[in-house]
């Protein structure tokens, strides 16, 4: 596996922070999670729904960010935690966290006490608007920084109706640059045999992705607006209502608009759409002439048109329909595993696949959420033993 000589310590909770170390189990790193005693990480809690019943029941969505990983406990405000943590920081490659600017350094692990233990540790830290700055003290929660962001006023039908996205995307967004920032940091510890500190934010996960939203102000001056299901910088490109339900249609081209506009009984030459910035300059009215012909036949002969004529074009899936979908299946995105109280248990599986490996990820069997504290007496063993070795 390709990350099986890598061990990460998570002392992360929620999602941001989980969802990266995930990303590392997912392609073989040895991931040891440490969660405080008795209650565990915070979304072990979140629900409904839960699985199963009374001290067996767990939470669906703490099982969303947690395969293929390790969970120990400990209570870091102790001495005893403290010094578990010290042994873990000196076995491990990368520590990951995602507490708020100071936690680590209250409890006794400031970054230069981390690299005293281990200097070729990676530091992988997590915050809600960054380490520093004026609000860099800040809870980070998703739906806050999505609105802090700028995210919100760019999403909805318009204006007047800033909407969240619909999953956790800042949190999701700054594990994913975590890990990237991680795998970065390791490659040069190579060369360096030392490790760094890398740092994201949901505020910086989220202007990472403003795109083309992003320049149209910094560079032309324009402030972007919720406008719905359609581009603002393309047209037709969006979701257009046919006789029984919606499709999505993406004409990103001149060549495409001429092999659309005559399957609604458009002129290609009409003046008001021979190109792009026309079209975007008439969308009112081109939308309206698209759902006027959309609305004389269903969707699927809708889609069977477009794909005939080679636009790019497809459904609004809901996610039962998407899980049951054979191209969903076709490309690993789901794993079945045993999980120690729910029993045999389906879940979504890892987005990466490599040309030598059928399976999603890089592991050929994945492996349930722990439970809580299911590890404790196994990493524990480890340690001690790693350290009867060097005194021998």
């Amino acid at each position: 596996m390709m990350l099986s000589d890598v061990t990460v310590l998570d002392l992360t909770r929620a999602l941001a922070g989980p969802h990266a170390a995930m990303m590392f189990a997912d392609l073989g790193a040895r991931v040891i999670k440490v969660e405080t005693p008795v209650t565990g990480d915070d979304t072990r809690w979140w629900g409904p729904p839960f699985v199963g019943e009374g001290s067996r029941r767990e939470s669906t969505y703490f099982m969303s960010c947690n395969r293929n990983k390790e969970s120990v406990t400990a209570e870091l405000k102790s001495q005893e935690g403290k010094d578990f943590l010290r042994r873990l920081v000196a076995r491990c490659d990368v520590l990951m966290e995602n507490f708020r600017p100071g936690v680590l350094d209250r409890l006794g692990f400031p970054i230069e006490r981390l690299h005293e233990l281990n200097p070729g540790l990676v530091v992988m830290s997590i915050t809600g608007f960054g380490h520093d700055g004026p609000e860099g003290g800040r809870a980070g929660y998703d739906q806050i920084a999505q609105g802090e962001a700028g995210l919100m006023s760019v999403t909805g039908p318009d204006p007047s109706v800033p909407t969240k996205v619909g999953v956790p995307i800042g949190d999701l967004l700054a594990g994913m640059y975590g890990a990237f920032g991680v795998l970065a940091a390791l490659h040069e510890r190579r060369r360096t045999g030392r490790g760094r500190v890398v740092r994201t934010s949901l505020l910086a996960a989220l202007v990472g992705v403003h795109a083309f939203q992003g320049t149209r102000y910094t560079v032309a001056g324009e402030v972007a607006r919720g406008m719905g299901n359609h581009h603002s910088s393309i047209a037709p490109y969006g979701l257009f209502r046919t006789a029984d339900a919606p499709v999505q249609v993406a004409v990103g081209s001149e060549a495409l608009w001429r092999a659309f506009a005559p399957l609604v009984g458009l002129d290609v030459d009409d003046e008001r759409f021979t190109s792009n910035e026309k079209r975007v300059a008439h969308r009112a009215e081109l939308v309206g002439r698209i759902e006027s012909a959309f609305a004389t036949e269903g969707a699927q002969v809708w889609l069977a048109r477009l794909a005939e004529a080679g636009v790019p074009a497809g459904k609004v899936r809901t996610l039962d329909d998407v899980y049951t979908w054979e191209q969903t299946r076709s490309q690993g995105l789901l794993i079945d595993v045993e999980h120690p109280t729910a029993g045999p248990i389906r879940l979504p599986g890892p987005p990466l696949r490599f040309d030598d490996n059928p399976y999603a990820g890089d592991r050929e069997k994945h492996l349930p959420p722990p439970l809580l504290g299911e590890h404790d007496r196994s990493v524990r063993q480890w340690l001690d033993e790693l350290e009867a070795g060097e005194r021998s």
